[in-house]
């Protein structure tokens, strides 16, 4: 029997009363290779969920284009009827071609039709947050998200969204949908190196904003830094780890996400939870993000 673990502090969603371990799971590597398709092995995908819940996480990160529709579907069999506590947070704005792409899905229909793809996967008949994706793969473009976003503000008063957040914004998008709705949560690309948000992140924590950072470790081009090669070294932790912790002492408002298909990278990115980094490493590691700002 899995024991729980020290998962660290509490967040609790401004204006509601949702609380969430800040060390969650991400759910997009439960999915095939390159988030497509079935898992090479569906017992494990199922083990890593039901493990990551028996050790306290009560936030998992999802979206029905995952696989497309897999993920969704391994969360419902593994976890429903779901726990009390369980906050299960998904995203619209894409749809996957047939190409294993990732396509723009911004009209009415396609987040409509969304919403109820997640309702029916998640086997839910509302859908605890969901997050507005837009701009790039991994990065805000200009533009007004009025249209899209205004779609999911009747979801939500029709009551199959309970709250809404958003991802791959910027600070103006930010203000432009606080004009619409009550915003939950933002989730954007954010990690030692990628400091674009610094400010954003110090912003959001002053409003009670949860910020949840995507690619911990670079994402699909893993992040290769000696100086967090080094730091891991020093800690006896994997690079990984190190970077988890580092968002962990970063600001109280980050939850982290991070995702795994193996049992044994999931026990090591939730020990993170309680790796403490010194001054003087940390000082290192925050020079990563001023080399990666200079190139």
């Amino acid at each position: 029997m899995t024991k729980q673990m020290e998962l660290g502090e509490v967040f609790t969603f401004a204006g509601t009363t949702i609380k969430v371990k800040r060390m969650g799971y991400g759910a997009m590597q439960l999915a095939g290779p390159h988030v497509w398709g079935p898992p090479r092995d569906l017992d494990a995908a199922v083990g890593v969920l039901r493990e990551a819940v028996a050790a306290g996480v009560n936030h998992i990160d999802t979206s029905d284009y995952y696989g497309p529709h897999v993920t969704n579907q391994i969360i419902k069999q593994a976890l429903h009827p779901y726990p009390e506590d369980l906050v299960i947070v998904t995203k619209l704005g894409a749809r996957r071609g047939q190409d294993k792409s990732w396509i723009p899905a911004l009209s009415r229909q396609e987040l409509t039709d969304g919403v109820h793809d997640n309702l029916r996967n998640l086997g839910l008949d509302a859908l605890d947050v969901v997050n507005l994706r837009v701009g790039g793969f991994a990065e805000p473009t200009e533009g007004s998200i009025e249209e899209p976003l205004t779609v999911l503000a009747e979801c939500q008063r029709q009551g199959v969204i309970r709250h809404i957040g958003l991802s791959n914004v910027s600070p103006e998008q930010l203000a432009e949908a606080q004009r619409i709705t009550e915003i939950l949560c933002v989730q954007n690309f954010y990690n030692v190196a990628q400091r674009r948000d610094d400010s954003f992140v110090d912003d959001l924590a002053k409003l009670g904003i949860a910020y949840v950072p995507f690619f911990p470790l670079g994402g699909f081009s893993p992040l290769q830094s000696s100086a967090l090669d080094s730091a891991a070294a020093a800690l006896g932790a994997t690079p990984m780890q190190v970077a988890l912790a580092w968002l962990w002492q970063r600001s109280p408002n980050i939850l982290l996400i991070p995702g795994t298909s193996s049992l044994r990278h999931l026990r090591e990115n939730l020990r993170a939870a309680t790796l403490q980094i010194p001054s003087e490493i940390l000082g290192r590691l925050d020079s990563i993000g001023r080399a990666e700002t200079v190139k």
